[in-house]
């Protein structure tokens, strides 16, 4: 192969084989390449002639296959970016996604900056425990799973992100919580309807099924979260879970039926309806 054809103007055509698995196959080249070559997008629209040798070529091309393949190139480069943190993944954990900043987002916009204490039920990569870390300095933030290697993955995060305030500890859901109290609790729990058939395509076949599906309706878990959750909220407190698109209203049940107040959807950045909150305000005095 002449050297014109290891270039990486010359790699980033090669798309052929990425669109069936990929909406974005220019994308996930720049990606791959940038992994190999150890320098950022900029690198490559700057230094287009620069030629690949025999070690990064064989490295890229064997990326680039497992891709074709379906491998989601967040598990192939082992990072993904969320918010404004740079992520390690694993495959025993989801891949932090962008709708999920939309919980981020509410997170931050219904509490101010007062110091409050935060719960993240199933933490995953940490990633919201982490983004709202990064926001909120002055909060205390725990995030717990119930995979003993999400949990060392979160704390490897917290640390690659210089976010060492955040804890997080191993329990399903709330089962090692004991009576501990939050001012605010939020999830991105799983809510796949269970054989949902999009789940044999794209990234989601690579990843694992419990961190994605939920029961018959995919709300088994959302369910759970609503009716434990009031016994660990503090008065005032906010549970906050992001969700299907076609879910908000029946999740807007669900919490209401859980004795939640202020019960409301919000939408992502493409109109759909992605995360529903509500507030307890239990009159303990009466």
């Amino acid at each position: 192969m002449s050297d014109n054809n290891l270039s990486i103007e010359s790699l980033l055509r090669r798309t052929e084989g990425l669109a069936s698995v990929s909406a974005t196959p220019r994308l996930d080249i720049e990606l791959l390449l940038c992994h190999v070559l150890g320098k950022g997008r900029s690198f490559l629209f700057s230094w287009p002639e620069y030629t690949l040798n025999e070690c990064e070529f064989q490295q890229f091309s064997e990326l680039l296959d497992k891709r074709k393949h379906g491998n989601p190139v967040a598990y192939l480069i082992g990072t993904r970016a969320f918010w404004s943190l740079e992520l390690l993944v694993e495959p025993s954990t989801l891949i932090p996604r962008p709708d999920t900043e939309s919980l981020v987002e509410t997170a931050l916009e219904r509490c101010d900056h007062r110091p409050r204490i935060v719960l993240d039920l199933g933490t995953g990569t940490g990633a919201i425990a982490l983004a709202l870390a990064k926001e909120r300095p002055g909060w205390r933030i725990t995030g717990c799973d119930r995979i003993p290697e999400a949990i060392a993955l979160a704390k490897k995060n917290a640390i690659h992100n210089g976010l060492n305030q955040v804890s997080f500890i191993e329990s399903n859901w709330f089962s090692a919580l004991s009576e501990q109290m939050f001012d605010l609790i939020v999830s991105n729990p799983p809510y796949i309807v269970d054989n949902d058939p999009h789940l044999q395509e794209g990234d989601v076949r690579f990843e694992p099924a419990s961190a994605l599906t939920s029961g018959l309706d995919g709300l088994d878990d959302i369910r759970r979260i609503s009716r434990e959750a009031p016994a660990h909220l503090n008065d005032d407190g906010w549970l906050m879970m992001e969700h299907g698109y076609h879910q908000g209203a029946e999740v807007r049940q669900i919490l209401l039926d859980s004795g939640f107040t202020e019960v409301d959807t919000v939408q992502d950045l493409a109109g759909h309806d992605r995360v529903t909150l509500g507030q307890l305000k239990e009159l303990r005095s009466l």
